[in-house]
């Protein structure tokens, strides 16, 4: 399973999410915010913190279980707060393991701006480690 996918494709590729650098250690990802990721107010929308958090962690998660024999590692539970708000130029999205056990993981991810460092919103993701290929996709239990 390659999960270098085209970041022309899926929801970040609607979004124009950037990925940086990506191991099983550390993911760091970049968006530069516009218009399209505002909700009514002007501000960006909390699903798009949500989606750096998640994506973040997901694609860490899938590499260490991977590097460890396993199909890849999806998303159970991501819980982000929102700490400032934010309207224009780039985030940053940082995530890195808290625990990396045989059948889940745990991510953290900070999200900042990349102007002044300043962290905009954090994310912890709980994600299942996935042994059976099948899985993925709906095509299993």
């Amino acid at each position: 399973m390659d999960i270098s996918h085209d970041p022309l494709t899926g929801l970040d590729g609607l979004l124009g999410v950037e990925h940086v650098e990506s191991s099983p250690d550390r993911v760091v990802l970049r968006l530069q915010v516009d218009e399209r990721h505002h909700q009514p107010y002007g501000l960006v929308h909390g699903g798009v913190y949500c989606t750096l958090v998640e994506t973040a962690a997901s694609i860490g998660a899938a590499l260490g279980a991977m590097e460890r024999g396993m199909a890849g590692a999806v998303g159970v539970s991501n819980t982000t707060d929102f700490y400032r708000s934010h309207r224009r130029g780039a985030l940053r999205a940082t995530g890195t393991p808290v625990h990396r056990g045989r059948v889940q993981q745990v991510w953290q991810v900070e999200v900042t701006r990349e102007v002044d460092e300043v962290v905009v919103a954090r994310g912890q993701v709980r994600l299942q480690n996935l042994t059976d290929p099948g899985v993925i996709g709906g095509a299993g239990d």
